[in-house]
């Protein structure tokens, strides 16, 4: 019953996970942490198995930490994107592949732009202006598309991501109870209070 949304603005990336981590019809932590900062201007919403997450979403801050100290630069939300899509990929040819789901949004510091990449657990990739993971995207999918602004201010955005929200709480039969809401933009990551 995860949920996972993300959109993007004029000079943002909003995104929004839910903080329930269960397992069938356990719920195990009611406080997870389910979007991680990868860089200063680059973060990653994740869903799927627990286990799974968690050590698919630490291998890719560690590495892209890594690329960071070797290249003294960080890499760009494109490149990142690539490069978790790949890593993704690589795992479904193995014995142990992730099942996982992605949102990976960031503000490009060089061209001054938002970047949204939607990538599920089979490698597949894309660029989108919204996106949404787990069953709340049936129902936010469409308020995303009516709703939001790719100009949009900060407020509109975060007015878009609370109907969103509100229609998956309102609909989905067993609904996450608290979101995380973490804003990607020209001064970093910060974690906002809906």
């Amino acid at each position: 019953m995860e949920c996972s949304f993300a959109l993007t603005g004029k000079d943002y990336v909003l995104v929004a996970a839910d903080t329930t981590s269960a397992r069938s019809i356990i719920k195990m932590k009611v406080d997870e942490d389910k979007i991680k900062t990868l860089s200063p201007h680059l973060l990653m919403a994740y869903s799927g198995e627990p286990g799974d997450t968690v050590q698919f979403a630490e291998y890719i801050e560690r590495n892209i930490r890594l690329y960071h100290i070797r290249n003294l630069y960080p890499l760009r939300p494109q490149s990142a994107a690539s490069w978790i899509r790949r890593a993704l990929a690589e795992s479904l040819r193995s014995r142990q592949s992730y099942t996982v789901n992605l949102l990976v949004g960031g503000f490009d510091t060089a061209d001054k732009t938002p970047h949204l990449y939607w990538i599920d657990y089979l490698g597949t990739m894309a660029t989108v202006p919204f996106a949404a993971h787990g069953y709340g995207s049936y129902f936010a999918s469409s308020l995303l598309d009516r709703y939001h602004n790719p100009d949009g201010t900060l407020e509109e955005g975060l007015d878009a991501l609370r109907r969103a929200i509100d229609e998956t709480a309102k609909r989905l039969v067993v609904s996450p109870g608290k979101y995380t809401v973490k804003v990607v933009d020209k001064d970093g990551v910060r974690v906002i209070d809906l």
